[in-house]
């Protein structure tokens, strides 16, 4: 099937007893078993559940991985993804990366033994200068959040094998309808499926999808020794969006493009990141690797005044912290992604007090340009 037939039909072998066309909400903790020693798919819901389950056949057929794990949010994924490595092991990460995997890597992984280095990995000659005997992952976002860098998935994960270490991709921004990393080498993607999985922004979900079998399983063992997975109607509310997923990942890309494109032109606006612009450094590996370029737009204006203003202004676009749904958002990344990165790094990368982070939804392009248009002249 083609991926607009399996966001409907990926699990068609999973309907219930029942055949309901809507995957059944099984709001159940527990399970009760046929007898001693007969053996039973289902038994407690942290180790499985019917409506999850379907989920995460759904996600994993969707990235052509092994298996999939459906958990509570995205750091939940990320948190138990990170378990398979031992102190003393070496990680190498995007250095712009969002602001909780960050917090995650330097205040608890690290604390418990991890070691991590931080580069632009879209640098891959500087990547491979950190590698050492000990690396055992390479950690990319691509694109990155919130300034847009684009990863060689295939470059990463060539240089990553040849040194014995694994790759995770964290595929949250263009989803597996525009970029699949496991077929470019990945041997896990991690989603925070909040976003434009679940489309909506009606409830928080992460996945880990695992490219074999002893992946999968290494990370199940974690996963139901732990816990935090994805409750039997956040699932059933997942599953429903990706049904419509390649349509409203479409509609934001066009919009996008538009937004940027228009954003380009704004003399107010004085830097403007969005990978499907020509000019991007990573146009050529995005044009490449993906199918699309997504909704994500990063923009610097002339002067904090300006950005919280636009703030301020803006009537259809949201001031609100996430992304990925069906409504346009805008968010000020160093109060609220990024609040928990230190000031001289945020500055550093230039995520500063005048650094916007956009967005797009699947409103009418027009709109939304006016309404970015009118919240930079208008008056508050």
């Amino acid at each position: 099937m083609r991926f607009e037939t399996l966001c409907l039909h990926a699990d068609n072998n999973e309907k219930d007893e029942w055949g309901t066309l809507s995957t059944a909400i099984c709001q159940s903790a527990t399970f009760v078993h046929k007898g001693v020693n007969i053996p039973s798919e289902y038994s407690y819901s942290r180790l499985a559940n019917p409506t999850r389950r379907h989920l995460e056949n759904t996600v994993a057929a969707l990235e052509g991985g092994a298996d999939a794990y459906a958990f509570s949010a995205g750091m939940t994924a990320i948190t138990v993804a990170m378990m398979l490595f031992r102190p003393g092991d070496h990680v190498i990460a995007t250095d712009d990366l969002y602001g909780g995997a960050l917090r995650l890597f330097r205040q608890v992984n690290a604390s418990n033994g991890l070691e991590f280095d931080f580069v632009d990995t879209s640098d891959i000659e500087a990547v491979q200068k950190l590698i050492k005997p000990n690396t055992k992952l390479i950690y990319i976002e691509t694109p990155s959040n919130p300034l847009m860098q684009v990863t060689d998935i295939k470059a990463i994960a060539d240089l990553a094998h040849a040194n014995g270490a694994l790759v995770y991709v964290d595929n949250t921004f263009l989803t597996p309808y525009y970029q699949r990393p496991i077929e470019l080498g990945a041997d896990v993607v991690l989603h925070s499926g909040t976003k434009y999985l679940g489309g909506h922004n009606d409830t928080l979900a992460g996945f880990v999808v695992a490219s074999t079998r002893q992946l999968a399983d290494e990370i199940l063992f974690y996963s139901k020794t732990i816990g935090g997975q994805l409750a039997p109607f956040d699932s059933f509310l997942i599953e429903r969006g990706i049904k419509t997923l390649p349509i409203r990942m479409d509609r934001i890309n066009e919009n996008a493009l538009k937004i940027a494109q228009y954003l380009k032109t704004e003399p107010k606006v004085k830097k403007v990141h969005y990978v499907g612009l020509p000019e991007s450094k990573g146009y050529d590996i995005i044009k490449k690797q993906s199918k699309g370029f997504g909704g994500m737009i990063s923009i610097e204006v002339e002067s904090s005044e300006l950005a919280e203003k636009i703030l301020n202004n803006v009537k259809i676009f949201q001031y609100a912290e996430s992304l990925g749904g069906v409504d346009s958002l805008i968010t000020y990344p160093m109060l609220q992604t990024h609040a928990d990165v230190p000031v001289e790094e945020r500055n550093r990368r230039g995520i500063n007090d005048r650094f916007l982070r956009i967005s797009v939804g699947i409103e009418n392009s027009i709109d939304l340009i006016e309404d970015l248009r009118q919240a930079i002249y208008g008056q508050i």
